[in-house]
């Protein structure tokens, strides 16, 4: 089956690339934000919005135009994709998909654009990658890109770093049948418990990273009192600039540890089960517990999900997500009990079920029980 796939690769351009890559990003920001404002506006007036259609009939006249003329230098089809971007921000906005959309800030950690592949404009040739205006550049080639290009995002992150994901069409073929089904506790202690009995243990990456993180940033935050002493804007102050880049390396290598975590736990699961029940937990709801919303967004349980969830949809798995509100971990799993505890807090973490008198660990328990009601409801569908 056709299915998207991207690619993301390290680049490295020359210094005339990485003047053009800048360039590019800041018109791609001003076109996207003078639409938006345009669009408001008529909104306001009219009460009816901008099509893209009317909009990207106004791009060749601002080109021609002195003020705004310098839109020639860069790649066409990269600021018809933020005119595309703005226009689709708008009909999911309408749809109440996602909230109104916002002015983009050149102060923004990560600045990118998107353009498309027209032509064969975009191509990887052995150690090079061939991009419109910018021509070959190198990058780290770790892996050859499959199927059709469609387009390509450009990326350059807070850490200074520049990176390219290539989105491609490809045909991905489901894999074998395992034979085997599991369910899953997602917890903070342990990441996830099997109902096999297996536990995954939980790479607290930021929390093992905290001590040098908070070292750094105040550093960072001494270098921005001395540029303000010294009457100097932040994007003046080389020092604090330096510092900012090394603060943002950091947050960049627990991202990346992280998403190696998760991107290996959630295949690994895919390849040898046909079937994985999983809670369907309010993650945002759960934020709001200060006690324990740091320990969430550490673990990344909806990343994990969407992670099984698009792999599952690649290779013919099937993936059922139980009720958040299913009682899990109060319902004894032993075949033929149903025992249900009046409560089980937190700090519980073992208990002996007072009917059939076995001993339970609380998330295998939970797991066992997860992938019961999710065979159940396999069975309904």
């Amino acid at each position: 089956m056709l299915r998207y796939k991207a690619y993301q690769f390290r680049l490295y351009p020359n210094q005339e690339q990485t003047i053009l890559i800048a360039k590019t990003i800041g018109c791609s920001r001003f076109v996207f934000n003078h639409f938006l404002d345009l669009w408001n506006t008529t909104y306001a007036e009219t009460g009816k919005g901008l099509s893209y259609n009317a909009c990207s009939a106004m791009l060749p006249k601002m080109k021609r135009e002195e003020e705004t003329g310098w839109l020639k230098e860069v790649d066409s089809i990269a600021l018809q994709s933020s005119l595309q971007h703005l226009a689709d921000s708008f009909t999911r906005f309408f749809r109440k998909q996602n909230d109104k959309p916002n002015f983009k800030s050149k102060n923004n950690p990560v600045q990118s654009y998107t353009t498309k592949n027209v032509n064969n404009s975009i191509e990887v040739k052995d150690k090079h990658i061939k991009l419109p205006k910018l021509g070959l550049v190198t990058f780290a080639k770790s892996r050859q890109p499959k199927g059709r290009i469609l387009s390509a995002t450009l990326r350059k992150n807070a850490s200074g770093k520049y990176f390219v994901s290539l989105l491609c069409e490809e045909e991905i073929y489901e894999w074998p049948k395992a034979e085997s089904i599991i369910g899953i506790d997602l917890g903070i202690t342990d990441f996830a418990i099997f109902s096999d009995g297996q536990k995954k243990d939980n790479d607290a990456f930021t929390s093992q990273m905290e001590k040098k993180l908070k070292r750094e940033q105040r550093k960072l935050s001494r270098r921005a009192l001395v540029a303000k002493k010294d009457g100097k804007e932040l994007f003046q102050a080389k020092n604090y600039q330096k510092q900012k880049r090394k603060v943002a390396r950091l947050h960049e290598k627990v991202a990346n540890q992280r998403t190696n975590f998760l991107n290996k736990l959630s295949t690994e699961l895919i390849k040898n089960h046909d079937l994985i029940c999983i809670e369907d937990l309010n993650t945002k709801g759960l934020l709001r517990n200060h006690k324990l919303a740091k320990s969430i967004s550490d673990v990344s349980w909806s990343s994990f999900v969407s992670k099984l969830q698009y792999k599952a949809d690649w290779y013919g798995r099937d993936i059922i997500k139980v009720d958040r509100w299913f009682p899990s971990s109060k319902l004894c799993s032993t075949e033929g009990c149903g025992y249900k505890a009046p409560s089980m807090p937190l700090t519980v973490r073992d208990w002996v079920c007072p009917i059939c008198h076995v001993h339970h660990d609380r998330d295998i328990n939970a797991s066992r029980n997860i992938l019961t009601e999710g065979l159940r409801l396999h069975a309904m569908k």
